[in-house]
């Protein structure tokens, strides 16, 4: 009896306290769960960091770089420029002791959102402030070459929202795609930077989710954090400047999704974006919106926010309204986290949320970088190496 009753509690505490946290981590892993375990201390690293751009008046703007280290204390070197005149900028990435270099415009235009043209498309989402993923994805992927020139042709790089937070290479990575923005339009080709839902946090003033890294820089800077993206900040009032859908070759773009509510609006894409736009700098807690304005910003239904698609509460139906809406055949989302790029609703829904591995964050598994590649009527998955696979 006692030999029955060992053997059994043994397999017992074996399920207990081995069996089941295998499979649990492994399904968790197969969701983009990772274990944190490490920080590159060369993140603490901010010498040169920046540039941080602010209008000080009608006239001029100023130009502030972080200079110091951890040790000694941290100075800014601030320039003052004018408005008009015409400049180059660097960006510093201190993990691997690069730079890249691109012009001051101040001229903000919002762009189109339907494109018409037949040309290749590669999209991908939710990179979070992962410039050295980003970089190399590009490269790997033959949108850049090793120099970071455009060699996409009249492509269309589609960034899905949410490039900020959880990490501490922001910086880098929102003054990277407004050099990829310069870089393309040269050559005949578009990158499309869709507001997400991380992004509006930032306009809106919440920072939970950013790194520490910039409460302490807007405190060097002697500013607050919300004034890093507000009205009187370059970056800021670039990302204002942006859409949060856009319809390109028949594929809908958007962050979150499109609520089958939307349906009844009689509002154009164009229209949507502008009210999606109006909002960008009010905080939720002030939100008085009523209506289609209500459906178009809420944290539930709003584009940058919806989750709809991946919460089974969905018939193919209510998919293909939303898509009527804008006359598409697909919808391509990020902002919900999926363990590839996937179709589902018989090919309707693409989701492109992956778990991308972080510049300075050591995590277990690492991650791979996935992105969605269209060439005409066919849909790939590329992987960070490159190599694509039709799904």
């Amino acid at each position: 009896m006692n030999q029955k009753f060992y053997k059994y509690l043994k397999r017992t505490l074996l399920f207990v306290f081995i069996i089941i946290p295998i499979i649990a981590y492994i399904g968790y892993s197969y969701l983009g769960a990772r274990v944190h375990y490490d920080d590159n201390p060369i993140g603490l690293e901010w010498n040169n960091d920046g540039p941080y751009l602010f209008f000080e008046n009608d006239n001029s703007m100023s130009v502030n770089y972080i200079k110091g280290n951890q040790k000694d204390g941290f100075q800014i070197k601030t320039e003052y420029k004018a408005l008009d005149s015409v400049y180059s900028l660097d960006s510093y990435f201190a993990l691997d002791n690069t730079h890249f270099n691109f012009k001051i415009d101040t001229s903000f235009k919002t762009p189109k959102a339907e494109y018409k043209d037949g040309n290749k498309i590669l999209a991908i989402s939710d990179i979070e402030s992962g410039y050295r993923t980003f970089r190399d994805f590009l490269i790997n992927s033959n949108v850049i070459d090793d120099n970071l020139n455009w060699i996409f042709g009249k492509g269309h790089l589609v960034l899905v929202g949410d490039f900020v937070d959880r990490g501490l290479s922001t910086t880098q990575v929102l003054w990277f795609i407004y050099k990829l923005e310069q870089d393309a339009k040269i050559k005949g080709g578009f990158v499309h930077y869709l507001i997400g839902n991380h992004e509006l946090k930032n306009m809106h003033g919440n920072y939970k989710a950013a790194s520490y890294k910039y409460e302490q820089i807007s405190s060097i800077l002697e500013k607050t954090q919300s004034e890093l993206y507000n009205s009187k900040s370059f970056i800021g009032k670039w990302l204002y400047s942006k859409n949060a859908i856009e319809l390109i070759n028949g594929n809908l773009f958007v962050h979150g999704g499109i609520h089958p509510s939307l349906a009844g609006s009689k509002l154009n894409i164009e229209d949507m974006n502008k009210v999606i736009r109006s909002n960008y700098y009010k905080q939720f807690s002030v939100n008085t919106t009523k209506g289609i304005e209500q459906l178009l910003t809420s944290t539930k239904t709003g584009p940058c926010w919806y989750r709809g698609y991946f919460k089974n509460d969905l018939t193919q139906e209510e998919v293909e309204v939303g898509l009527d809406i804008f006359n598409a055949k697909t919808v391509i989302v990020g902002h919900t986290l999926q363990s590839k790029v996937n179709k589902t609703f018989n090919g309707k829904v693409i989701g492109i949320d992956v778990h991308h591995p972080k510049d300075y964050h050591k995590n277990w598994p690492k991650g791979r970088s996935e992105a969605l590649l269209i060439e005409g009527s066919n849909y790939y998955r590329v992987f960070d190496n490159g190599v694509k696979e039709k799904i």
